[in-house]
């Protein structure tokens, strides 16, 4: 297991998909302020957030129901990234950057998950 959850690959991802996604909306008009804009950011906050408090957790089916949030907010974002698409906000390039690395940090979530739970059911007692 890893040191630290700053250690974690999906941690490090999706650190830098929050910046992205804060660049991003940094572009949005104002009166997304509290709409769009504050969905996506909270979205990805939530991503790196849940991976961070479910390592410090207790038991392993802790670990894997906070990298579940982590996976859901990824989802949300996602979505939410299309609506922007959808729209007109943000830079094409800039939404292609966001999506692709908000997929990737899905994908890494839903290896972190499978390789936790195959390594519950190998141990003893479980």
């Amino acid at each position: 297991m890893a040191q630290s959850f700053k250690d974690l690959a999906a941690w490090q991802r999706s650190i830098e998909l929050t910046v992205d996604i804060y660049q991003l909306t940094s572009g949005f008009p104002d009166s997304e302020r509290f709409g769009l804009t504050n969905q996506m950011r909270r979205a990805s906050v939530s991503i790196a957030s849940n991976i961070a408090e479910g390592y410090g957790r207790s038991t392993k089916g802790e670990y894997i129901q906070f990298l579940g949030h982590a996976r859901g907010s990824c989802s949300e974002l996602e979505t939410q990234i299309v609506i922007a698409r959808r729209i007109g906000f943000g830079a094409p390039a800039k939404l292609d950057s966001a999506d692709s690395l908000c997929n990737e940090v899905g994908r890494i979530l839903g290896g972190l998950i499978k390789s936790i739970r195959a390594k519950q059911s190998a141990s003893p007692g479980s």
